[in-house]
């Protein structure tokens, strides 16, 4: 009997054990996966608005978001990122998730990359996380400011938005009611 529960013990151990190594494998996987789509991300920017590069290599930081959205009266969106730090090269891998009312029909396929121009900003977002619900009244800077992000929209002091589509840069910014969140299963080493 003391053998059989041994070898049930070890069987059950054994099975945990796996499993903790294909979890880990698949965040390896993701975490891979989510470096690659900001990479490619951020060279389709380039391309589409140049300057981009001088602005996120000056700024404090930037994350880049692959973002799918459905509306069909009520409209939802979810994806997943990464934000780094320029100061210290700190990657912290993020989620999103969106819910909102309106008509239309459709679905979005969009990148979002922001721009955090100091420190400060940063910080926030990665601390706190972003609510786009709170941020209606988004509009291109003119000016000083605005020309150091040509293309983006400040969405908060010190953040600017970039949005992507399959056909360039977007005219508009739909990220009202969208929540951006640290991803706790990536982060994790």
């Amino acid at each position: 009997m003391k053998v059989k529960s041994a070898i049930a013990t070890i069987l059950a151990v054994t099975m945990l054990s796996a499993g903790i190594c294909v979890a880990a494998d698949d965040n390896d996987e993701k975490r891979d996966k989510t470096r690659k789509m900001a990479a490619q991300t951020l060279q389709d920017l380039y391309k589409l608005e140049p300057a981009a590069q001088a602005a996120i290599q000056k700024a404090a930081g930037y994350a880049v978001f692959n973002n799918t959205g459905v509306n069909l009266l009520l409209s939802t969106a979810r994806g997943s990122g990464i934000a780094i730090n320029n100061g210290n090269k700190q990657e912290t891998f993020m989620k999103m998730g969106s819910v909102g009312a309106g008509l239309g029909l459709g679905v979005k396929d969009y990148r979002a990359v922001f721009v955090f121009a100091d420190e400060k900003a940063l910080n926030q977002f990665l601390d706190s996380g972003w609510s786009g619900s709170a941020q209606t009244d988004a509009a291109a800077k003119a000016g000083e400011k605005g020309a150091a992000y040509s293309g983006a929209v400040e969405v908060a002091p010190g953040v600017y938005v970039y949005e992507i589509t399959k056909n360039g840069l977007a005219l508009q910014l739909t990220l009202q009611g969208t929540k951006y969140y640290k991803d706790d299963d990536l982060n994790k080493k």
